[in-house]
């Protein structure tokens, strides 16, 4: 008599052993280990032996294949994919509830049915008249998007190759579900069957699939980081669902640079590429003692921020430092510099730094404007609403220079600076932008 093969799978992260587990010893995760029964044995066999093999080909003779592109319609969105739309690909896009997956995808449903390419949009969360009556306030409605509420893989797959679709959105990939397996929808089991039947039918059709994965409390794809790993490009949006600014970051893409980032507006039409955005996260309304402008790059994009900080007394022998949107150890060592080389008593202080407009910085371009902030709000004296500070600052207490660095001061030049504080003059003359040159914190504040 053949002995049974037991099977168990973490459902957090889809790592298999021979025996139970009460702790997952390739993610951390507690309880998580579950038994697969005979039939899901099967069918993950079944998965594993359906590719036929291939044989090994020299690099020399594999032949170049062109990526063509076609646009999403949102300037934005072509920009974070690389460009555009790829045909055949399987993309990922994450966010918290309410953040605007669901509107951004119907409207570029909609961008693209304008264009004469047939959409299908899946549903198993929403009804069909609940997607009408936002396809009706964002102006999406069009007869070449054709909805279907169904949660069974093997029914969309169907309807799929039944309408010819040249596009397909899943809303999303935790409520769809395969017959061939008997685990809930969400398991590690039926996330990589789902994924694996949408990736095969993407390549053999040429068809761009999107697909909406919910995120956890810890921000990442619910499920298991197979899902991740399985797609073409996987993209998070970031931001409040409060605020009207949002983020979407690309975190994976096979066709092109995640180092683009695209940000979009909620308006009473959805979410748009957002407009002159260069002015949205600064103000020069209010002259007050702890704000400093930088510009940053988010990819190839120079965005001008705001610095903000505050310095007051502490009463505790241990006092605060607190960072949104700037590394905190960082932080402390900038503070720890200015203590040492110049005298600044920020052990008795408490300091917060926000960088405006829910930006993260994780550059070091940014931290003369960090530094110039403190000093600002710790001795009270506003600092110039028409000057920008760019700078690394090392260990040592020098400046050192930064990449890109009239990009910078272009993007500066463009909404009307007049002063910079840089570590080096630039190889550009700017008009009507004076460059200061400053080598060493101590130089700082001589020009403060």
């Amino acid at each position: 008599m053949a002995k049974t093969k037991h099977i168990f799978e973490c459902q957090a992260c889809g790592y298999q052993t021979s025996k139970w587990m009460g702790k997952c010893p390739n993610c951390g995760a507690w309880e998580q280990i579950v038994e697969l029964t005979k039939s899901q044995i099967e069918v993950l066999n079944e998965i594993k032996s359906d590719s036929p093999r291939q044989k090994a080909e020299s690099i020399t003779q594999v032949k170049e294949e062109n990526i063509k592109r076609y646009s999403s319609g949102s300037k934005e969105l072509d920009l974070v994919l690389g460009g555009g739309i790829v045909p055949g690909s399987l993309v990922l896009i994450g966010g918290s509830p309410g953040v605007g997956k669901s509107t951004l995808l119907l409207k570029i449903a909609g961008n693209l049915a304008k264009e004469g390419k047939k959409v299908l949009y899946v549903s198993g969360e929403e009804s069909k008249s609940q997607l009408k009556l936002r396809a009706n306030r964002i102006e999406v409605e069009h007869p070449d998007i054709y909805l279907l509420t169904e949660i069974e893989l093997e029914n969309i797959i169907k309807e799929a190759n039944e309408g010819g679709y040249e596009a397909i959105v899943i809303d999303s990939v935790q409520t769809i579900y395969s017959s061939k397996l008997s685990a809930a929808p969400g398991s590690v089991s039926q996330v990589r069957e789902i994924t694996f039947e949408l990736m095969r039918y993407a390549k053999e059709n040429t068809v761009a699939v999107f697909v909406i994965g919910h995120i956890t409390k810890e921000g990442s794809i619910a499920g298991p980081r197979i899902l991740e790993h399985m797609v073409d490009t996987v993209l998070y949006f970031e931001g409040d669902s409060s605020k009207e600014l949002r983020l979407l970051r690309g975190f994976k893409n096979r066709f092109g640079s995640t180092s683009e980032v695209g940000i979009f507006e909620m308006s009473s039409k959805g979410l748009v590429s957002a407009n002159n955005i260069s002015k949205k996260f600064f103000s020069r309304e209010n002259q007050a003692a702890g704000s400093a402008i930088t510009v940053a790059l988010e990819g190839s994009r120079p965005i001008i921020l705001e610095v903000q900080a505050l310095v007051s007394e502490s009463n505790f022998p241990n006092p605060k430092r607190s960072a949104t949107g700037f590394e905190l150890n960082r932080l402390n060592m900038l503070l720890a510099l200015l203590e040492k080389k110049l005298g600044l008593p920020f052990n008795g202080y408490d300091v917060f730094v926000n960088i405006s407009g829910g930006i993260k910085i994780g550059e070091t371009a940014c931290d003369l404007a960090v530094v110039a902030a403190i000093i600002s709000s710790f001795r009270n004296r506003p600092l110039s609403k028409d000057t920008v500070f760019l700078g690394e600052i090392t260990l040592i207490g020098s400046v050192r220079d930064i990449f890109n660095l009239d990009i910078r001061l272009k993007e500066a030049r463009m909404q009307n600076f007049t002063k910079a504080i840089v570590p080096r003059k630039p190889m550009e003359d700017f008009k009507g932008l004076k460059c200061y040159e400053v080598k060493e914190v101590s130089k700082l504040i001589d020009w403060m």
